[in-house]
C-alpha cells in the first residue's frame, strides 16, 4: 500500500491526452523524414547535358554524391534494414527494461542518425545513417501503440489508434512539401538537421520524465535470480569464495542474459505463431500491404500510361493523402461506435477491403479520367478504413506483455512479405503483360484475398486478452500507467 500511495503522490507528467499528442508528433516526424528524403528538394537529381552541349548541374543527395538510380533507390529503403532487425530486439528487451526508456533510447539513436544524414560525405556514410534511422524508429513502432492502447478511454481506443496511424499519410505528405521547400530554398542537409532539432526534446523527455510502465510488464525473474545469487555468495563471509563468485558472476552474466533473452523470445514467438487470430490478422495485412506498396510505387506510372495524366504524381499523392487521413479516422471511429471487439474488427476489415477492392477494380476499367478519379477515391477511402482495426486486433488478441512483440512481428512481416517484394513482382508482371490496365487489375484483385482471409477471422474463437495478467508478477498486481486512464476503473 505504501508503494501505491507513493506512486499516486508522484504521478508521471504525462496524461493520456499528452501522451497521444506527443506520440502523434513523433510518428509525424518519422514519416516527414520518409517523405522528405523522397522529395525532389532533398533527393535531387544528377547533372544532365543536352546534345547541344548545354549542361544543368545536379542537386540534392543524388547530385552531390553522384549516385546511380540504384544507389538512390537503396537510400530510400535503407532504413528498412535497421527497422526489420531492431523491431523484434526492442520488443524482446521490453520484458527486462522499462519500455518507456527504450523509446527514449531509440529516439536518441534516430536523432543522432538524422543529424548524421545531414553531415554525411558519401553514399556509404548516408546509407549507414539511414539504416540507423530504422533502428531508432524500431523502438517507437513496437512500443507506442501498446502505450496508447493502455491509456485511451475505453470507448475511444480504436479512435485513438486511428489518430496515431493517421499521422502516416499526413506526415509523408508534409515531408514532400517540407523537403521540397527546404531543399530548394536552403540545402538538403538543412532539412535533416532541422528534423533532428525538432525530435531532440522527445528523447530527452524519455529520460528525464518519470517513466511509464506497460500493462503486463514487471522486473524480470532473471534479474531477481541474479541478485539472489550474488547475495547468497556475499553472505558466506569467505573472501576467496566471494572473489571467485564475483568473477564467475561477471563472466557468466552477459552470456546468461543473452541466453535468457533468446529463450524468452523463442517462447514468445511460439506463442504468437500458435495464435490463430494473430496469424490470420497478419496474413490478411501482408496481402493488403502487398497492394498498397505497389500502388505507392507504380501508381503514378500506371496512371500516366493508362490515362495520360500530366500530373500523375500530384493526383495519386493527393488522393492517397486525403483518403488516408479520412479513411483511417473513420475506421477507428466506426469500430468504436459498433463496439470494439476482435470479431467486429474482422467484420469491418473484410467488408471495407472487399468493397474498396470493387471500387478500385471498377476504377481501372473506366476509360475516362473523371470516372477513374471518383471510383478510385471511394475505393481508397474504404481501403484505409482498415488501419486502426487491423492494429487493434494485433494488440488485443495477445497477452499484454506480448503486445510489443506482436506489433514488431506484424511490422516486419508486412514489409518482408508485403510491400518489399510487391514492387519488383508487379514490374515483372508488367514486363510480361505489357499493359498497365491489366497489371493494375491483377494487382487490385489481391485485395479480395486479403478480405477473404480477414473474413475467416470472424469465425475464429477470439478472446480480448487485454486483462490477461497470467504473465505478470506473482502478486498479480499491475500498476496503471497514467491518472485518468479508464482501463484502471474498468479492471477494478
Amino acid at each position: 500500500m505504501a508503494s501505491e500511495s507513493g506512486h499516486s503522490s508522484n504521478p508521471s507528467w504525462f496524461t493520456p491526452k499528452r501522451l497521444l499528442i506527443i506520440f502523434c508528433i513523433i510518428n509525424m516526424l518519422n514519416y516527414v523524414d520518409r517523405g522528405a528524403i523522397a522529395s525532389n528538394g532533398v533527393n535531387g537529381s544528377l547533372a544532365t547535358c543536352t546534345d547541344s552541349g548545354i549542361c544543368t548541374g545536379g542537386g540534392g543527395i543524388q547530385g552531390d554524391f553522384d549516385l546511380s538510380n540504384f544507389q538512390d533507390g537503396v537510400l530510400s529503403s535503407a532504413f528498412m534494414v535497421g527497422l526489420l532487425i531492431a523491431s523484434p530486439i526492442f520488443a524482446s528487451l521490453a520484458k527486462s527494461h522499462n519500455p518507456f526508456r527504450l523509446i527514449g533510447v531509440g529516439l536518441s539513436v534516430w536523432t543522432i542518425a538524422i543529424a548524421g544524414c545531414g553531415s554525411s560525405f558519401d553514399f556509404w556514410s548516408i546509407a549507414i545513417c539511414r539504416m540507423l534511422v530504422g533502428v531508432g524508429e524500431a523502438s517507437f513502432i513496437s512500443l507506442a501503440a501498446p502505450f496508447i492502447d493502455d491509456n485511451a478511454p475505453v470507448a475511444q481506443k480504436t479512435a485513438w489508434l486511428a489518430t496515431f496511424y493517421m499521422c502516416i499519410p499526413a506526415g509523408t505528405a508534409l515531408g514532400y512539401v517540407y523537403g521540397g521547400f527546404v531543399g530548394s530554398q536552403f540545402n538538403w542537409r538543412v532539412a535533416f538537421w532541422v528534423e533532428a532539432i525538432l525530435m531532440l526534446p522527445f528523447p530527452i523527455l524519455g529520460f528525464v520524465i518519470k517513466p511509464l510502465q506497460l500493462k503486463g510488464f514487471t522486473p524480470s525473474d532473471f534479474e531477481q535470480t541474479l541478485t539472489s545469487t550474488e547475495t547468497n555468495v556475499s553472505e558466506t563471509g569467505d573472501d576467496d569464495m566471494l572473489a571467485e563468485g564475483q568473477a564467475l558472476t561477471r563472466r557468466s552474466k552477459s552470456v546468461s542474459k543473452l541466453w535468457n533473452q533468446f529463450t524468452r523470445f523463442s517462447k514468445d514467438m511460439q506463442e504468437l505463431l500458435h495464435d490463430q487470430v494473430y496469424v490470420i490478422n497478419v496474413l490478411g495485412y501482408i496481402l493488403y500491404n502487398f497492394v498498397i506498396g505497389a500502388y505507392s510505387y507504380w501508381g503514378p506510372k500506371a496512371g500516366y500510361s493508362i490515362y495520360h495524366m500530366s500530373n500523375a504524381d500530384l493526383l495519386f499523392g493527393g488522393i492517397t493523402i486525403v483518403c488516408g487521413i479520412l479513411g483511417t479516422l473513420a475506421g477507428g471511429l466506426f469500430l468504436d461506435r459498433i463496439s470494439s471487439t476482435i470479431t467486429n474488427a474482422f467484420k469491418l476489415l473484410s467488408v471495407a477491403t472487399f468493397l474498396g477492392a470493387i471500387f478500385c477494380l471498377v476504377a481501372f476499367l473506366f476509360r475516362s479520367l473523371s470516372g477513374f478519379i471518383v471510383f478510385f477515391s471511394m475505393g481508397e477511402l474504404l481501403i484505409f478504413v482498415t488501419q486502426a482495426p487491423v492494429n487493434y486486433v494485433s494488440l488485443r488478441c495477445v497477452k499484454p506483455n506480448l503486445r510489443p512483440l506482436s506489433m514488431a512481428i506484424s511490422t516486419v512481416s508486412i514489409h518482408i512479405f508485403g510491400d518489399v517484394p510487391s514492387s519488383p513482382l508487379v514490374g515483372v508482371l508488367q514486363d510480361h503483360i505489357n499493359d498497365w490496365r491489366k497489371t493494375a487489375l491483377c494487382l487490385t484483385s489481391v485485395f479480395f484475398l486479403a478480405a477473404g482471409i480477414w473474413f475467416i477471422g470472424i469465425f475464429l474463437k477470439s478472446v480480448d486478452r487485454n486483462n490477461d495478467q497470467s504473465a505478470t508478477s506473482r502478486t498479480g498486481k499491475t500498476k496503471p500507467l497514467l491518472e485518468g486512464s479508464s482501463d484502471v476503473s474498468n479492471e477494478a
